[in-house]
Order: C-alpha cells, then sequence, then structure tokens
C-alpha cells in the first residue's frame, strides 16, 4: 500500500502537469460521513502558554472520554506526573499549573470511544499539536514532547519585507540543502545559524550575489524525517520503496507551530537519539529570518496543510482522526495528495488550526509569504479566510498556490486573490518532460502550444489570451522547481547527450556544460527574467545543478544515475556543490546579469498589456517583444531555432545590446544599433533604446 502510495502521488503530480488548462475548482467534493461532527468548535486558546503567574494546558479533543496530560522534567524520561484534564462543552480539555513552568516537557494520553475506524491509543504518548517547540526521537515513531516555550527573542525593529509581488525573484531552496557540502565553507552546515555565515562561499553571501530578494524555503514545520527501515518484515510496516528510509524535503508535517529541529546548531539524525532538546531551532530560525531581511531578502515558507506526516505518531490521527480526516466510507484515509491522508480542512477547528499557524508564522517569525503544496485539497472557504486573515496583519502577503492535487485550478486561486505557479509557463518554454514533450527552447512546440500561444506568456499568461490568471502579478513564472529533473539535467537530457539510466562513476563530465547545452539554458534564462509576473528559480538552476545520485552506504542500486524525485537523500544528491558552480561560471555570470537588468528595469516586470508589442520575427521558432513603460523602450529577441539564425528589424532609433548569446547585464555590449539585427541559433538579445 505506501509502495502504491509513493507511486500515485509522483504518477498524479505528472498527471496533473500535463491536464489541459481549465478551472476545476473547488476540487470534486469530498465526503463528510460525520457532518454532525461540525459542531465541536471553540475560540478558546489553545496549546501550552504561560500567563498571570500559570501555566496552561489546553487540547482540542472533543469526543475523548478522558485526557491525562504527562510532565516531564527531561526530553527522554518515561517519568512523569501525571494529571487528569478537564473537559468544557465545547470539547476542550485544560489544565492549570501554579507558576511559569517554562522548559519543561509535556505531552498527552487521550482515551476515546472504541469501535470501527477509530484510532484512540491511550499507550502512545502523543504531542500537543499546537506545541511552539518539539523534540523528537529519531525513529519512524517520531517519538515527541513538546516544549513549554516562552523565551523572547529580540527583533530589533525588524519587519516584513515590502516588495510588491511583480517584483520578486524568488529563490526556491532547502535550508540544509545550502550550506551542508563542505564547499560551502561554513562553520555550522546545514543549519538556520549557516545561512547567517558571512564571508562564506556559500550561503548568505552567495545569495546575495545572485541579486534575488526573495527565498521560498522548502518545509521548515516539524516533520518527520524518517520512514520505516528498509525492508525490514519486523516492522507493522515494510518499506520497500525508499532505501534510504529518510524524508529530506519535509513533506510530512508533523506539527504546525514548530520548527524543524533537524536544522537547529544541536539537530540530530543519529537513530534513536533527540533532536531539539533545548529548542534553539526556535530562535535560531528568527534569526535566519531577520538576517534575511537586514539583506534585503524576503521569506516565504512552503507549508504543508493538505496532509500530515504517514507513518508518525501525528496528534491529529490520535486525537480524533474521524474529525480530523477525509476518510471513506470504511473510515479508511483518502489520499488524493498522495500521502496517506487528507486533512478535513473544512472541519472548523482544523480551520483554525490552518488560520492560526499562518497567523502564527506571520506574527512570531516575522514570515512574509506562503507557498501552499497540494493547495487544492485546502476547501475554499479556508483559501479565502487565508488570504483575508494574512492581509489584515501584513497587505503585503505573498500568498501562492501550488494549483494542484484535488484537482487542477490555478484559475480558481487567481479568482480568489491568489498568485499561483505557472506550470503552463514551464512547459511552454523547456517542455513537459525531456524524452517525448520538449518545449520551445529546444525549438520544438510542447504539446499545447504553437507560435501563437507561446506569445501569451511573456505577458503574464493572462485570461484574456487565453491563459490563467486575472493579472500579470498572480503568475509565478519558473522553468524547474524541487520536483522532477533539475532545469540543467532536463536540457541535458532532452538535447539526447545524456543518458540518465547510466550508471557514472565520474560526475563533471556530464555536470559541464557542452556548447549546446549552455545555449539552451540562456535562451531559457532571457525568456523567464523578461516576462511579465514574479519570477522563480530553483536552487541552483543558475549552474545548471545535476542530481546525479551520490555513492553512500545505503542499498539503493540508482547510484550514480541522474535523479528525478530526490526527495529522500539527505546527501550530496541534494547538496549545493560550490565547485560546480566554477564549472559552469558562465551561466552563474549570465543569471546575476539578467537578475540585475530586470531588478534595474521595471519594464521586465510591470507594464500592461498595451505596453508589450510582438515583432515579426518570420520564422516559427522567432520571437520578439518590444516593451514601452514611461520613457523606457526594450526589445527581446528569441531564437529557438537549433540550426538557422533569424532577423529582425528594430523599431527606429538606436538601440543599445545589453545581452546577447554570451553575456548578460547593464554594460553596454554594443551601441548604436539600428535596423536589421540577426540573431544566431538557440540565443537571444535584449536591447535598451538610447
Amino acid at each position: 500500500m505506501e509502495l502504491f502510495q509513493h507511486i500515485f502521488r509522483t504518477a498524479f503530480i505528472c498527471f496533473i502537469l500535463t491536464t489541459p488548462c481549465h478551472s476545476q475548482y473547488p476540487p470534486p467534493p469530498f465526503p463528510d460521513y460525520y457532518p454532525e461532527f461540525n459542531r465541536f468548535e471553540s475560540a478558546k486558546k489553545l496549546g501550552a502558554f504561560v500567563e498571570k503567574d500559570s501555566t496552561f494546558f489546553r487540547l482540542f479533543a472533543p469526543r475523548a472520554t478522558k485526557v491525562l496530560l504527562e510532565l516531564y522534567t527531561r526530553h527522554d524520561s518515561e517519568i512523569s506526573n501525571t494529571y487528569h484534564m478537564q473537559k468544557d462543552e465545547q470539547g476542550v480539555w485544560e489544565f492549570q499549573l501554579p507558576g511559569d513552568q517554562s522548559g519543561l516537557y509535556y505531552a498527552y494520553r487521550v482515551h476515546g470511544p472504541e469501535g470501527p475506524g477509530e484510532m484512540f491509543d491511550s499507550t502512545i504518548v502523543i504531542t500537543d499539536p499546537y506545541a511552539r517547540a518539539v523534540t523528537t526521537q529519531n525513529n519512524y515513531h517520531h517519538n515527541a514532547k513538546g516544549i513549554i516555550w516562552n523565551q523572547s527573542f529580540d527583533w530589533e525593529n525588524d519587519t516584513w519585507m515590502t516588495y510588491p509581488v511583480e517584483d520578486l525573484i524568488i529563490y526556491e531552496m532547502h535550508v540544509r540543502d545550502m550550506t551542508a557540502h563542505p564547499t560551502s565553507g561554513v562553520a555550522q552546515r546545514g543549519t538556520y545559524s549557516g545561512l547567517c555565515e558571512t564571508g562564506k562561499r556559500g550561503g548568505l553571501d552567495y545569495l546575495k550575489s545572485l541579486g534575488i530578494n526573495a527565498v521560498e524555503l522548502l518545509p521548515c514545520h516539524e516533520f518527520a524525517n524518517i520512514e520505516p527501515p528498509y525492508n525490514d518484515s519486523t516492522t507493522t510496516i515494510r518499506n520497500t520503496w525508499n532505501p534510504y528510509a529518510r524524508n529530506h524535503w519535509g513533506y510530512m508535517t508533523s506539527y504546525f507551530f514548530a520548527p524543524e529541529s533537524y536544522y537547529a546548531t544541536d539537530g540530530s539524525m543519529e537513530p534513536d537519539a533527540y533532536s531539539g532538546i533545548r529548542g534553539r531551532q526556535v530562535n535560531e530560525l528568527k534569526a535566519m529570518i531577520k538576517t534575511l531581511h537586514q539583506n534585503g531578502i524576503a521569506v516565504i515558507l512552503d507549508v504543508v496543510y493538505n496532509h500530515v506526516s504517514q507513518y508518525d505518531y501525528n496528534p491529529l490521527k490520535y486525537i480524533d482522526k474521524k474529525y480530523y480526516f477525509r476518510l471513506d466510507s470504511t473510515d479508511q484515509f483518502l489520499s488524493y495528495s498522495g500521502c496517506g491522508n487528507d486533512l478535513m480542512t473544512e472541519r472548523p477547528m482544523a480551520r483554525r488550526l490552518i488560520l492560526e499557524s499562518v497567523r502564527y508564522w506571520m506574527t512570531e517569525y516575522h514570515v512574509d509569504g506562503f507557498r501552499f503544496d497540494l493547495a487544492t485539497l485546502i476547501d475554499r472557504q479556508t483559501c479565502q479566510r487565508i488570504l483575508a486573515e494574512a492581509r489584515a496583519i501584513n497587505p503585503n502577503v505573498y500568498i501562492i498556490a501550488e494549483p494542484w492535487g484535488g484537482g487542477y485550478d490555478p484559475m480558481g486561486f487567481a479568482d480568489i486573490g491568489w498568485a499561483a505557479w505557472n506550470d503552463k509557463f514551464r512547459n511552454a518554454v523547456k517542455g513537459q518532460n525531456p524524452f517525448d514533450n520538449p518545449g520551445f527552447i529546444f525549438g520544438k512546440w510542447e504539446r499545447e502550444n504553437s507560435q501563437l500561444s507561446i506569445r501569451r506568456y511573456p505577458t503574464g499568461t493572462l485570461r484574456n489570451d487565453g491563459g490563467l490568471f486575472r493579472h500579470a502579478w498572480q503568475s509565478i513564472n519558473y522553468l524547474a522547481s524541487h520536483d522532477d529533473y533539475t532545469l540543467g539535467d532536463f536540457i541535458r537530457i532532452g538535447t539526447g547527450e545524456v543518458d540518465p539510466h547510466q550508471r557514472r562513476y565520474l560526475f563533471e563530465p556530464i555536470i559541464r556544460l557542452t556548447p549546446g547545452q549552455l545555449r539552451l539554458h540562456k535562451l531559457g534564462a532571457i525568456f523567464l527574467l523578461t516576462s511579465q509576473g514574479p519570477v522563480m528559480i530553483h536552487a541552483g538552476q543558475e549552474f545548471a545543478r545535476s542530481k546525479c545520485i551520490a555513492f553512500t552506504a545505503d542499498p539503493d542500486t540508482n547510484q550514480g544515475r541522474i535523479d528525478h524525485n530526490s526527495y529522500n537523500k539527505d546527501n550530496e544528491t541534494n547538496y549545493i556543490n560550490y565547485d560546480h558552480i566554477t564549472w559552469n561560471r558562465s551561466l552563474v555570470d549570465y543569471y546575476r546579469g539578467l537578475i540585475a537588468l530586470r531588478n534595474q528595469y521595471s519594464l521586465f516586470r510591470k507594464v500592461t498589456k498595451k505596453q508589450l508589442s510582438f515583432l515579426d520575427m518570420n520564422h516559427e521558432f522567432g520571437l520578439g517583444y518590444h516593451i514601452r513603460a514611461n520613457r523606457d523602450e526594450a526589445i527581446v529577441l528569441l531564437n529557438a531555432h537549433p540550426h538557422r539564425s533569424v532577423s529582425a528589424t528594430l523599431p527606429d532609433g538606436s538601440w543599445t545590446l545589453l545581452v546577447d548569446a554570451v553575456q548578460a547585464g547593464l554594460l553596454p555590449i554594443r551601441a548604436d544599433v539600428k535596423g536589421n539585427i540577426v540573431v544566431p541559433p538557440s540565443s537571444g538579445m535584449v536591447l535598451i533604446k538610447e
């Protein structure tokens, strides 16, 4: 079953990415076999908190028959002080202790009715879903205790970044991967604190050198890092699909208010040891966000509210499975997410948990925005509330959907005021897959596209052009993300120069770009960074990052091959290797130049459709556009034909060439350009009017 779920999630995402563009929101109606549970609702403050010289504990468990509070002095102690909690009429269980109990550890035992489909189990100690900090044991049960947290943090007048959404150049990255490799030069590698270190080859200084102004962090909510041991028949769940027995990317949330402890300076993955013992992860993540803000970089969190972790003692499953989850007629978890369970976001207290989590990360961690994983699995009313309540705190908050999961609906999210990942842009420019559906930069048309339809993407994929969005700022344009092949590997495979299934022991020969591969990368980069709408760059895209599977002691028969789904590899497969940047330095410099150009000229990010007109390039794979705004004018010329040059006639006036097939930036390559201009094969140009 677990293998099926893993395969299903991958296959489902691939299916969604090839689905024709049409609105399908709200998703197909999910059944609710227990609508009477909607009456259980409370407005009381939940969690463990200190107020008026007392420590309060509150847990919402409306159908529980008894709840015991377990209080511990040590993180690894099995000996506790046990307290019987009292239940109010709304289903909230409460207990109050005199004094400030901060620093102690706590958990619950929940007793409940027995019967078909129930998961109440008082033999299992579970942690508060509202815990602000959690210490967890390194096994697939993810045994956890909450930490009573009452520490302050000096934000030094820090607040949210105020970039308009259309100005964003987002760098999608994994906290650990950014500094975990020794080539980063960072002392505290793979941690929140490591990302703050300056004067180092990797991490913060590298991000600043690119010119990006936002990072989108793969999940930082406390998640289930470990899956059941590989091929171990003694476990209740036999893992036949993951030889690493790890979940590295973080899309298995355990606690929606606690930061991931593995990224703290005392984080650990030693088997059966504990991570997050002292709660350092809280203030270290806050310090990282403050440091990024001080350096002009906004922070967007990738959040997973559509399902919870599958194998651990997730509290929501043991507090009340029938309240919190979408079930079928036999009380089995529904799994449109492909991850074993789907949260019933429309249930009143599930919705409240999501909304309070969003508000908490904004106010307590100064997070600037969120990218919502598999967002169509979140019901429409909750989505509308998310936007309204987040904007009430910060009117400039960035709310971004991954617009699939229970359907495919970027149009529906646009209708309610969200932005969304634009997979149609990605597919049109690079293609849907490198084997039989390449896109424009290869001099081919991805199945849905043509010369006519490709024109909708530079203007923001607007609905009036047959696109998805009401406004260009809603289109998060990108060419690659953590999912599937990196852009570098997509191009290596798409050109036919690299076989992803071939096993290699030396990676440098394929990582170093050939001249043809380099031309395709630069062509795609021009298209991306001169199109209207926010931009997202996958970490390492700027140096054609490859995910050649590292050779480790893990029993993976695919080591040495190219990976398309590296979710389970906490190793050099995923880590940013800064030596690889030097191998493809010219591409990095090209991205830096285009980013500087986009930042300098608002023409490339905030003009209306009327201010952009297309030129006649006299070729199927020639695309040119003339942008005019205020006193500035720019020309973008793209030639995707792999063998033929294409000519274009420039509008009247003198033009300065800033981008060609070799270099990009703000320094003139050639001035006083007039009349006819020739664009070489698989290349582009950008000119600014003098």
